[in-house]
């Protein structure tokens, strides 16, 4: 390779693209729906996260506000928790508006996260929302085809081609300075726009930029440099396998169309097919089987609360359980609450590995499509992802359980077992009782989670300059 030749030719390719008035006008229109895209997601982002929190300062208020009262009431009370969208959410909003916003917390009951957008709105959310990773992972390559469908198609037919050949230049520095040039103009005009809006719009959001979402920021940056590439690279590489500009545009949008319509699909239709998940309906009567089958705390008769009961009797030395120094209704409650709680999280561990399962096959299909490449690691990063859900059901989960365990161990201590249901206990035994705080996923979690796709994109790179080799090696596409 002659690195003189490739920068006289990127930077002709530069200039050329910019003496045109037509990408000027295309990227005009790109950066007003790009701009659009981020003020409505930051307003929306902000309004929803603000509803939230009025939301669970009310119900934490009417939590601290409850009389003296039974602690098992109390329980039964219950406590809900709202999830705000992450500072990212914005700008990628991923999966955030197919899966629940709140979850309501009660002893002897495991409830799933409710209240999702999808399930208020009307069928125009299954063509997509606009945002600015939309634009960035759909719109541009069709910027990038239109722009640079005739990189090369365009010198075969103006005859300029075979001069550049002529003048020491060998094909591959042709093919490597156009892409370079192209690159250099999709970077020059994209990447700028994405990383103002990424830290304007969290600083709309939140105030501040913290050091883990600036990092996450310019990993998306880096990332969505390495898909323009990628797109750059395929436009120059079929346009010069292509014996005239017209077919090379019409090869280019019907790859656009494979990539971002047909794959996409079948990828997701094909993970369902064959990883077939149980319904929300079989999922909770499965639970129900297993917890009646290992104990029912409701049956008097029942083997295992049978033994519980002759294993407490003989622990306290006592023949009856009147006897005992503790609440033996309690003991009941928590084991119950043991059991039920252990039998849920081994059924939805089951349930999450089988979606795991299912969006495997869209990471492995990232390696023949660079938009779900782009797609997947792009909703890790934003923490719009499926691993970020499901960090919050089961950190909700792990917190009712601890919640409803203190209140039955507030029963076992306080509470006689005589006159039972008639006894109150001070309020401040579940005033003292933190609240709930969601530990979002860190970037190594969701760079691991992400890890095939980001295999896959860096593949497509590799791949991508391979083929610029392998073109140039062609006679027959050079003229």
């Amino acid at each position: 390779m002659h690195f003189k030749f490739i920068t006289i030719i990127a930077r002709q390719e530069w200039a050329s693209i910019f003496r045109s008035k037509i990408p000027l006008a295309l990227f005009s229109v790109l950066l007003v729906v790009s701009l659009l895209a981020t003020f409505t997601g930051w307003q929306y982002v902000s309004k929803f996260n603000h509803q939230q929190k009025n939301a669970h300062q009310q119900v934490h208020d009417q939590w601290m506000s409850q009389p003296n009262r039974h602690p098992h009431r109390v329980a039964h009370y219950g406590y809900m928790v709202f999830r705000e969208k992450s500072p990212l959410s914005f700008f990628d909003f991923g999966l955030d508006s197919y899966v629940g916003n709140s979850v309501f917390l009660e002893a002897h009951r495991q409830n799933t996260v409710n209240m999702s957008e999808a399930g208020f709105s009307n069928g125009m959310l299954r063509f997509g929302e606009l945002s600015m990773a939309m634009v960035l992972q759909l719109l541009v390559p069709l910027f990038i085809i239109f722009i640079g469908f005739q990189t090369i198609s365009g010198l075969k037919q103006n005859g300029v081609l075979k001069i550049l050949l002529c003048q020491k230049a060998s094909y591959l520095d042709i093919l490597i300075g156009k892409t370079a040039g192209l690159t250099a103009v999709v970077w020059a005009l994209f990447l700028p726009l994405l990383l103002v809006s990424l830290i304007a719009g969290n600083l709309l959001i939140t105030g501040e930029i913290q050091g883990e979402t600036l990092l996450r920021t310019l990993l998306l940056t880096f990332l969505y440099a390495l898909y323009f590439l990628i797109i750059t690279i395929l436009v120059v590489a079929v346009s010069a396998m292509s014996k005239s500009s017209k077919n090379a545009l019409m090869v280019l949008v019907l790859i656009w169309m494979l990539f971002f319509i047909v794959i996409p699909k079948s990828a997701q239709s094909l993970g369902g097919s064959l990883h077939e998940a149980p319904g929300k309906i079989a999922f909770e009567q499965a639970i129900e089987q297993d917890v009646s089958e290992q104990g029912d705390s409701h049956d008097p008769d029942d083997p295992h609360f049978a033994s519980l009961k002759a294993n407490t009797l003989k622990k306290y030395g006592v023949d009856s359980i009147s006897h005992l120094p503790v609440n033996y209704g309690a003991l009941v409650m928590q084991e119950g609450e043991n059991i039920s709680s252990n039998i849920f999280n081994e059924h939805f561990d089951r349930l999450i590995s089988i979606y795991k399962s299912q969006n495997a096959v869209s990471s492995v299909l990232s390696f023949i499509d660079p938009y779900l490449a782009i797609r997947n690691i792009s909703m890790n990063l934003s923490g719009t992802d499926f691993d970020s859900f499901t960090a919050f059901q089961k950190q909700t989960e792990k917190y009712r359980f601890e919640k409803t365990k203190k209140l039955n161990e507030i029963h076992l201590t306080q509470i006689k077992y005589q006159n039972d249901s008639k006894q109150k206990v001070s309020a401040k035994n579940w005033q003292e009782q933190p609240d709930f705080a969601f530990q979002p996923l860190t970037i190594n979690q969701n760079l691991t989670a992400g890890g095939l796709s980001l295999t896959a994109l860096l593949a497509w790179v590799l791949a991508g300059f391979g083929a610029l080799t392998y073109v140039s090696s062609k006679r027959a596409y050079q003229l």
